[in-house]
């Protein structure tokens, strides 16, 4: 990998990271400079994450130059969400109808055998295992229509604020019923790959969007969970009153 692309990559992270943290409130013009040296690199690839950044929705630009920090409403958010569930919906469905690669399907069925191991203690969720493993299904899920366009715009709808698949998972003591949540989200999980095996197109198409709304359900919880919260959640404190 060149240096040009780390450089640019390592300004994405770090930008995307203190964005989504809410380092940036209100019309506040982000400090090119400070954060050129906060991040250890030039402002020429600060500036191409930001470019990067407008063009995802995190960013917006200023009339008199530079970029500030969006803010979404709740409105938004739940409209970002509704929006990767009909992608995926319509990458199950492309796969169904189309037939999945054998290789992909085992390898989302791996992925599925790891997510029982991680909620096989009800008592005693691993966590962190089905983060990792959740949106590496979701990963795999995009691959299945054998569609890389399908791939690309997947992973765009996911950087949309609190749109990604696991955006909620780290904060399940503040929502209720969590760990019967993430058991009724496995369910669907195996449940769109069988329709996918079955070739049942709208089925897998309409599995896939119920799935992503048990995250619309989770952003209720969070948003009316009071004050303290926003600052745990990446992205939450992106949400305006308005």
């Amino acid at each position: 990998m060149s240096d040009r692309k780390t450089q640019f990559e390592k300004a994405l992270l770090g930008l995307r990271s203190l964005v989504m943290s809410g380092e940036f409130t209100g019309s506040t013009r982000l400090p090119e400079v400070a954060l050129a040296d906060r991040l250890g690199l030039s402002r020429t690839p600060l500036r191409q994450a930001m470019d990067q950044l407008v063009s995802e929705g995190l960013l917006e630009r200023i009339e008199t130059g530079g970029c500030r920090a969006a803010r979404f409403t709740l409105d938004d958010i739940n409209d970002a969400i509704e929006l990767r569930g009909v992608i995926e919906g319509t990458a199950a469905r492309l796969a169904a109808e189309r037939g999945a690669d054998p290789a992909i399907m085992l390898d989302a069925e791996r992925v599925l055998d790891r997510i029982d191991t991680a909620l096989a203690r009800p008592d005693h969720i691993d966590f962190d295992a089905y983060i990792i493993e959740n949106a590496a299904f979701h990963q795999i899920l995009s691959r299945l229509a054998g569609s890389q366009l399908m791939q690309r715009e997947v992973d765009r709808v996911s950087r949309l604020p609190l749109a990604s698949p696991s955006a909620f998972l780290r904060e399940q003591e503040l929502i209720p019923d969590f760990s019967a949540s993430l058991l009724r989200a496995q369910h669907q999980h195996r449940a769109i790959v069988e329709a996918i095996r079955a070739r049942e197109g709208a089925r897998a198409e309409h599995l896939s969007r119920e799935h992503a709304r048990l995250a619309r359900r989770n952003l209720d919880h969070l948003a009316n969970a009071g004050p303290g919260v926003a600052t745990r959640v990446p992205g939450l404190s992106l949400l305006s009153a308005e």
